[in-house]
């Protein structure tokens, strides 16, 4: 099947599920054609069965803000009649779905009908879609989809309570390619990081207010109280300076690691203890997957999609938003004990198999073929 994927090209999940699962469909045969604006970050290498297209906004001085909806729109017309593009599939409602809903009848001008598979990823929902400017359009978009898939049960329930929604929306979970972690490095030079005899705690995000990046540096403050321990912080955003100050105003600069975006996740999990992850909300909780896969037990929140992903008291431990002093314990409970610490280890590692790439791969293609062959029936778009 000859399938074009509309994503954000970002470190952020959506993006990075949007690629990954592009990459595995073409290892399964399919044609895969990615159409942004700029190479997405986890698409390292094309092939004849991986195509990238670049979406292009001309600047013009009538526009304050330039029309990326009209370029991505006609960008997909165009890239569907020159490639006989069969199915696409848009990741987050908000532009994307909105774009590829006027795609579509711009090609049934032509005759040409092609379905549409929006995925709900989150903030498309939780935050941008709950805004009364864009909730009209949120809502048009997602009823206008020939199929609607959600990441997470939750999610799905979220988007049933908020919007009015005519559509089924099916829950295919984010997922991990577990045959990329089989084979441990043989050297994480752990020893760059930290002592011998230091825990490592990361946190991994693009550290936006959501992440509740204040709250990561005030568990691990509590934690190196008991424990000796330093903390890797990865990713970019608009809450790191404000983390940073954080850390010298409570006196733990030198024990904190500032790493910026990183396309070497696996390798920085691979010598981690455990990982933080207070967040407001989450739609599924993308990097404790990440991290689990990666044998690192999981401190969280208990909000959105997390509590599908990491399991209290087995692959690690949920609590309120905000309640940092547990988390701390929690932690603590954890790392003080190294035989605990390995059976948590061994129990992420198990509990992350079951959203392995293997799983979640034929349950999209699944709903690939029936909006495929769903497209003729009138009375299935009704």
């Amino acid at each position: 099947m000859k399938i074009a994927i509309v994503c954000y090209p970002t470190f952020g999940g959506s993006g990075v599920v949007a690629t990954e699962l592009g990459i595995a469909l073409a290892n399964r045969g399919h044609e895969v054609h990615f159409v942004t604006y700029k190479q997405p970050v986890r698409l390292e290498l094309l092939s004849n069965r991986i195509h990238f297209h670049e979406v292009h906004v001309p600047e013009y001085p009538l526009f304050k803000y330039q029309p990326y909806e009209l370029a991505l729109s006609s960008k997909l017309v165009d890239t569907v009649k020159l490639y006989g593009i069969e199915l696409l599939h848009v990741h987050y409602a908000i532009p994307h779905a909105y774009a590829g809903y006027m795609a579509k009848k711009m090609l049934e001008e032509e005759n040409i009908f092609i379905p549409m598979i929006t995925t709900l990823h989150g903030t498309d929902i939780t935050l941008v879609g709950q805004h009364p400017f864009y909730k009209p359009a949120v809502t048009f978009s997602i009823n206008n989809s020939d199929v609607v898939t959600s990441v997470s049960e939750n999610l799905k329930q979220s988007t049933l309570a908020s919007f009015d929604i005519r559509k089924e929306i099916a829950v295919i979970p984010n997922f991990i390619d577990k045959r990329k972690y089989s084979s441990s490095f043989t050297d994480c030079q752990r020893s760059l990081m930290a002592e011998d005899h230091e825990k490592i705690i990361t946190h991994i995000s693009n550290f936006r207010k959501v992440k509740r990046i204040p709250d990561v540096i005030k568990v691990f403050h509590k934690i190196q109280k008991k424990i000796p321990a330093k903390l890797i912080m990865v990713g970019e955003g608009p809450e790191k300076e404000g983390a940073e100050l954080l850390c010298e105003q409570l006196g733990i600069t030198e024990q904190v690691i500032f790493l910026g975006n990183s396309n070497e996740i696996d390798r920085i999990l691979c010598f981690s203890d455990l990982f933080l992850l207070p967040s407001e909300t989450e739609s599924f909780g993308l990097a404790a997957l990440e991290a689990m896969i990666n044998q690192v037990p999981v401190i969280s929140s208990n909000a959105g999609g997390i509590p599908e992903v990491n399991v209290q008291g087995v692959t690690g431990f949920l609590s309120d938003v905000g309640n940092i002093n547990e988390m701390a314990e929690n932690a603590i409970s954890i790392l003080k004990d190294d035989e605990v610490l390995s059976k948590f280890k061994q129990n992420a590692a198990e509990s992350a198999e079951k959203f392995d790439l293997m799983n979640v791969l034929p349950l999209y293609e699944e709903v690939y073929e029936k909006a495929y062959n769903g497209r003729f029936d009138k009375s299935y778009s009704q």
